[in-house]
């Protein structure tokens, strides 16, 4: 019997019979807007056809210039434009995958100065107010809709697929807190529904019945003025009615401050909100956030809380998961930490996409590591995120590798960082990378601290990967016992007091106060639901009621040096959440700070000119790391035995750690050994 029966079973979706259940979800690549050459969006979405997902949906294409995401944002208005689509379709089709193209319009989340919506009420996420469209222009809206999705079919794709959620234009005429019109396109929810409806109805008349048309249905907004159950139900009816095969869901809007797909939220965190609308309507229904797994994907089938799972940044992280699934190889799945570094941060800044776990993800239309011409036989000193990806692509090629680590296990900062709440999928990582050591055959030795002498011989390459270490404060009692270095402090070798100051308000100091707001345990989905102020049924507009926050723990100071605003270490689609978490459990932020001291009476520091004292028990210093360079040579000269010594992670670069760019220094390295 197959492992996971449910999400590898068939389903017919309009005309369409898909092998199994798993959608690439639409995700936002960076790739698109490259609309003059899509040879790279090609083989992005061809690596996840030979994957095995039974049907992919594009990023967002935007059906006309007002609709784009960006002045020169994908779109597909014109028969010339349908060129580019081909190399995309065809390359999905030869690898025997199905794939449906997105059809966008921003809406007032454009980021250009000619942004329309139902009225004119500026996002708070955007420097730019809309102009409010009038009755001709929303009629053309509805005509550059059913064009589009022509054009899509044209191009070969199997599909389209309608964005009505996350707070783009359909959603905004959808929503009373945006679609303030008292003409027909607004009012109450007849009014509202209006627009969304006469689109469906333009593409299918368009397309006819023999082409796979979804609709992506906000079934949660989670802002203030949402839309409540009865109207996301009646909603999801009359799209049923209009003509819509598949209705996709989706979680929040951009602009909503509850988060939806961090770390920090729980997996299959709004199934309850996708299973009400799964029973108001017959067709198919689409589940999607925070489903990493196999395991939680077929959970979430075999409760008959939905008939397929959409996954974006887990096919990201790796395009062969449906595969590795099906084979019973799901341990070999590299997993997606939600970690938002190299994915959403680019996407809201400008950025083609890539993946912090998968240095390939992008770059598929580039040649990959090819098999060694001869094995060598290569050490690699330190276990952290580099030596690993080091070890992995260096054995994957060919060679021999011998892996060396210090202390008894995987990770170095990743397994700090898998102790911190809402980094847990880090663990996930690296149970991956000590399950790919195992198969490769690399040789691991644990509690082996590399020095000079094991390195001299037998060896055809070096790498030291040997990480960093805290930097030690210089000031008076920086060796009292109240003083924790932050690597002390998250692998539970000490334990902080009641009362902390933390050191340092970088992305480590960040981290350390959320483990130490923390209790023991992580939060249940009802408990983060509470904290966060989320009823998944939405019964109350938006979904939002009154937030509940847990226990606090301890009291906590978060001191910098520098002056203005604090935080600014973690990402940008994830600062904010933590940055909530630390005011809701009343971090003190403290900037501009000079620090004096520590003795038994707590921490001495100066502010504004004032000498006050901290009294705590503990302080954690998160004040930076030094590269640990013990086995680099000095320059000029070779490493033990003449070989040349490559230098990888954070032993080449200590400042603003960063695990991105350490495994893909790691992996191209590999590659060139």
């Amino acid at each position: 019997m197959h492992a996971y029966p449910h999400l590898f079973s068939p389903l017919t979706v309009g005309p369409l019979t898909l092998p199994n259940r798993v959608v690439m979800g639409s995700m936002h690549t960076g790739l698109e807007d490259h609309f003059w050459d899509y040879s790279r969006l090609a083989a992005f979405y061809e690596a996840r056809a030979r994957g095995g997902v039974g049907l992919i949906i594009t990023g967002g294409i935007a059906p006309n210039r007002r609709g784009q995401l960006q002045p020169l944002g994908g779109r597909l208005a014109s028969r010339l434009a349908v060129l580019p689509h081909r190399l995309v379709t065809r390359a999905v089709h030869a690898a025997g995958g199905r794939i449906v193209m997105q059809i966008l319009h921003a809406g007032r989340y454009g980021y250009h100065p000619f942004v329309e919506s139902a009225s004119a009420v500026q996002a708070p996420i955007s420097r730019f107010s809309p102009r409010a469209m009038s009755a001709r222009r929303i009629a053309q809206v509805v005509r550059d809709h059913a064009r589009c999705a022509r054009l899509a079919r044209l191009a070969g794709y199997d599909g389209v697929e309608i964005m009505g959620s996350e707070g783009y234009l359909l959603s905004q005429f959808l929503c009373a807190r945006v679609n303030q019109r008292q003409d027909a396109w607004g009012g109450d929810l007849q009014g509202r529904l209006r627009l969304p409806l006469a689109t469906v109805e333009a593409v299918r008349q368009a397309v006819g019945r023999d082409f796979l048309l979804l609709f992506r249905l906000s079934v949660l907004d989670l802002v203030e003025g949402g839309n409540d159950r009865e109207a996301i139900l009646t909603a999801a009816r009359a799209l049923e009615q209009a003509g819509v095969d598949v209705l996709d869901t989706g979680i929040g809007w951009h602009e909503a401050r509850i988060p939806t797909i961090v770390g920090a939220v729980p997996r299959a965190a709004f199934r309850a909100a996708v299973a009400q609308v799964k029973r108001a309507v017959r067709i198919p229904v689409i589940a999607t956030n925070r489903l990493p797994t196999p395991e939680v994907a077929e959970e979430v089938l075999a409760s008959g809380d939905a008939d397929l799972v959409a996954l974006a940044r887990p096919l990201l992280a790796d395009p062969d998961w449906a595969r590795k699934a099906a084979q019973g190889r799901a341990t070999g799945i590299i997993p997606c930490i939600a970690c938002n570094q190299a994915c959403l941060d680019r996407t809201f800044a400008g950025q083609p996409v890539g993946c912090l776990v998968n240095p390939r993800a992008g770059q598929e239309a580039t040649p990959g590591w090819s098999p060694a011409s001869a094995p060598r036989r290569i050490a690699v000193v330190g276990a952290g995120p580099a030596g690993l990806s080091t070890a992995l692509v260096a054995a994957e090629r060919g060679h021999h590798v011998t892996l060396f680590e210090a202390t008894a296990e995987l990770g170095g900062q990743l397994a700090l960082a898998a102790r911190v709440p809402g980094k847990e999928e880090y663990g996930e990582l690296i149970r991956y990378y000590r399950t790919r050591i195992a198969e490769l055959g690399i040789t691991l030795r644990l509690n082996t601290r590399a020095v000079a002498e094991d390195l001299r011989q037998g060896w055809d390459a070096v790498v030291v990967a040997t990480g960093v270490t805290p930097r030690r404060l210089q000031l008076p009692g920086s060796d009292h016992p109240k003083v924790i270095p932050y690597p002390e402090l998250l692998a539970g070798r000490r334990h902080a007091g009641a009362r902390v100051a933390v050191i340092g308000a970088g992305g480590i100091g960040i981290d350390v106060c959320e483990f130490l707001l923390a209790g023991s345990t992580r939060p249940t989905l009802d408990e983060w639901c509470a904290e966060w102020g989320v009823d998944p049924t939405s019964a109350t507009p938006g979904g939002l009621v009154p937030s509940v926050p847990g226990p606090r723990h301890r009291e906590i100071w978060l001191l910098q040096r520098k002056p203005g605003r604090m935080g600014r270490g973690p990402g940008l689609t994830t600062g904010w959440v933590q940055q909530i978490a630390l005011r809701r459990g009343g971090v003190q932020m403290l900037a501009g700070v000079q620090y004096l001291g520590i003795d038994d009476t707590g921490l001495r520091i100066q502010r504004a000119g004032q000498v006050e004292v901290l009294a705590v028990d503990s302080v954690v210093v998160c004040a930076g790391q030094e590269s640990v360079r013990d086995l680099v040579p000095p320059a000029g000269s070779t490493g033990p035995g003449g070989l040349a010594v490559h230098v990888v992670g954070g032993a080449g670069q200590a400042a603003e750690l960063d695990a991105e760019r350490a495994i893909r220094q790691g992996a191209e390295l590999a590659g060139r050994l």
